[in-house]
């Protein structure tokens, strides 16, 4: 091959390096940017995400009668909210499998414990689509004194409507459903909550005054 050829080559393969460099570059700044909105876009759902109450569901059970709560507990004990008739009572679906509930987890204990010591209100959980040992290892790494029963056929989700957790369901002390809330609970919700439907006779927060 002749001088001239041998160049001409060359300078064909330079062409080459910087047609595939330059490509490298613009395919690596258009993953920048999808990988920016996507960041973006979690950042403004996380900002002006609602709080449950404002995310308070339907349910053909408000105003109605509670489905009964009862069954095996984690700890081998029995359970029926029946007992629990005339306090607050927080029904609360979950899955350690669920990161939601998992982050709503520390505020039911708070909840629970500071109610535990007034009297007026209480939590009992119902594991959904989860094993039992691994929900009892659950409990003991990240506290949580109330029961929780076990549905292993899903009679009680079913009953309540449950197809995803976390859901939770608030049943006054005459053991009607009054609110319920999709998706993680903070105490500071569950407490206006109370708050709410024991100062306003029934309503919850957000509803027109009397």
């Amino acid at each position: 091959m002749s001088a001239p050829e041998q160049q001409e080559e060359a300078a064909v393969d330079d062409d080459v390096v910087l047609d595939e460099g330059r490509s490298g570059v613009r395919t690596a700044l258009v993953a920048s940017v999808i990988a920016g909105l996507v960041i973006a876009g979690l950042v403004v759902v996380l900002a002006t995400r609602d709080s449950s109450v404002d995310r308070a569901g339907q349910s053909h059970l408000l105003g109605k009668v509670a489905p009964t709560v009862a069954g095996a507990t984690l700890d081998g004990g029995e359970y029926s909210m029946a007992t629990h008739r005339g306090r607050w009572v927080v029904v609360n679906f979950f899955a350690t499998w669920c990161v939601p509930c998992q982050i709503e987890h520390p505020e039911l204990v708070d909840f629970h414990e500071r109610h535990r010591e007034i009297g007026d209100a209480t939590v009992v959980s119902v594991l959904f689509d989860d094993e039992a040992d691994t929900a009892a290892a659950f409990f003991e790494r990240e506290g949580g004194e109330w029961p929780v029963v076990v549905d292993a056929d899903r009679s009680i989700s079913v009953a309540y409507g449950v197809a995803r957790v976390p859901e939770s369901f608030l049943v006054a002390p005459d053991g009607t459903v009054v609110q319920r809330l999709v998706g993680g609970v903070t105490a500071e919700d569950l407490d206006a909550l109370l708050t709410a439907y024991t100062t306003r006779g029934g309503e919850a927060p957000g509803d027109p005054a009397p």
